[in-house]
């Protein structure tokens, strides 16, 4: 397997975890220690790759780029992230940053050379549908094509060779001056296709097994994720089940997306999460807490490669206020959290699964396959090299005994993810008898139960 096919990810927004000015005056800051600490923190929670950004020189929120070969001044100089990335390669953690290659900043020198010569400008191509005859309300006498309906974010030619050139050489220098493993392509479900061709062959050709992950919200997901452009692209699509499946009592949703999914890529592994910079936390978007537990089970073990976003696990609320993205993007410390390792059961089971994931291979290698289904109950097994685990979940606000058809020879049965609810003093009970699996779930509990 390739190493980010058997990831599991840590992701922070570094402007946000380390408190930045939301808008870039220029001045300098210097955050780097605090996001090392936060990485030996994901570190020893078992997370083995961090996705970290925007990162690069921008003028507010990180999206609108204004120098794409320069460490946002908010974080820290060049020479801190190189060291940076070298510290998390040595504690075992690959690196990804975010591109954003869809659109700039106001403030990118291209555009500024626009505004100012305007039909004369050597970088009139370099934008889409730029209109001298328009305007817009910046007053700059033209108009052009946005991102979103937001002028603040000028739509890049990606088709313009002298672009692509730039963005290219860019990459490169990520890659050449950083060492980074790969790269998240921002609002990839409007790139241009051919774009992402070329980027594909490019990057293969500067680093082995150099990772693409696009952010496609919504459509048939290996339009993007196949083997001639990306290597993985967002979930969105189970990130809605995961709580929308628990706050309606319905796990028929979560395994038909499952499902549906893996007809469509097939063995591509999407990027799977249950929150993250743009989305409300999973904590403020699930009825009953108590389905935390069971959405953490599964974002690890469906098949995919699963994220996990900064202070989630925790188990920390966020809401959007008034459309702001803010309150999802919180500065915080680590001191304030000491206590979660032995007091915060979501915690203690990230930890959990994030060693099960490296102990047993079947969990990222593994064939998926469903083995029973209800609204409230789901069980379904990974199996590879005549090795299987079952994962047996339990959404009802009562305890459940299951009978599970492995479909495999089966002699014994071990739970090998932590069978008590200490909040509840209550145990998880799996046993084989006749050919089946025997499952005992408290309320709204889930377990993990290797065959033999």
């Amino acid at each position: 397997m390739k190493w980010y096919d058997k990831a599991v990810f840590y992701h922070i927004y570094p402007l946000g975890l380390c408190g930045c000015k939301k808008e870039n005056n220029g001045e300098k800051e210097q955050h780097f220690d605090k996001l090392t600490q936060w990485s030996d923190h994901a570190a020893e929670l078992g997370f083995t790759a961090i996705y970290i950004g925007p990162l690069f020189e921008s003028e507010g929120h990180g999206y609108e780029t204004r120098d794409y070969k320069q460490v946002d001044c908010r974080l820290g100089t060049n020479d801190d992230f190189k060291k940076y990335v070298a510290h998390c390669h040595e504690k075992g953690m690959h690196i990804i940053v975010d591109g954003v290659f869809n659109h700039v900043g106001r403030t990118f020198p291209a555009f500024q050379d626009l505004l100012k010569n305007r039909e004369n400008s050597a970088y009139k191509d370099w934008f889409c549908n730029v209109n001298f005859g328009g305007n817009n309300e910046y007053n700059d006498g033209l108009s052009y094509e946005n991102w979103g309906g937001y002028n603040l974010l000028v739509k890049l030619n990606q088709r313009n060779p002298e672009v692509k050139s730039y963005l290219f050489e860019a990459i490169k220098f990520w890659i050449d001056e950083f060492d980074i493993d790969g790269i998240r392509l921002d609002a990839a479900d409007v790139l241009d296709f051919d774009f992402m061709r070329e980027l594909r062959g490019f990057t293969s050709g500067l680093k082995e097994d150099f990772w693409l992950m696009g952010e496609v919200i919504h459509g048939d997901y290996s339009r993007w994720a196949n083997g001639d452009m990306l290597d993985s692209v967002t979930n969105y699509e189970l990130h809605k089940g995961l709580y929308s499946g628990h706050n309606d009592h319905n796990y028929f949703e979560i395994a038909h997306s499952v499902k549906r999914l893996l007809g469509i890529c097939g063995d591509t592994r999407l990027y799977t999460f249950v929150d993250n910079h743009d989305v409300e936390r999973i904590y403020s978007k699930v009825n009953n807490k108590e389905h935390l537990y069971n959405i953490y089970i599964l974002l690890y073990t469906l098949y995919g490669i699963p994220s996990v976003y900064y202070g989630s696990e925790f188990a920390i609320e966020g809401k959007k206020e008034n459309g702001s993205d803010w309150n999802l993007r919180p500065c915080l410390e680590l001191d304030d959290f000491k206590d979660a390792y032995e007091n915060n059961e979501i915690t203690a089971l990230c930890a959990k699964l994030g060693k099960l994931k490296k102990d047993y291979e079947v969990l990222s290698a593994g064939k998926y396959e469903e083995l029973l289904l209800t609204n409230r109950q789901f069980a379904y097994s990974r199996s590879i090299d005549k090795k299987t685990v079952i994962v047996a979940l339990n959404n009802d606000d009562n305890e459940a005994v299951i009978t599970i058809n492995p479909r495999t020879e089966c002699m014994g049965a071990k739970i090998i993810l932590d069978g008590s609810n200490k909040a509840k003093n209550e145990e998880v009970e799996a046993k084989a008898e006749n050919g089946n699996i025997i499952v005992k779930l408290p309320a709204n509990y889930g377990t993990i139960i290797e065959l033999s």
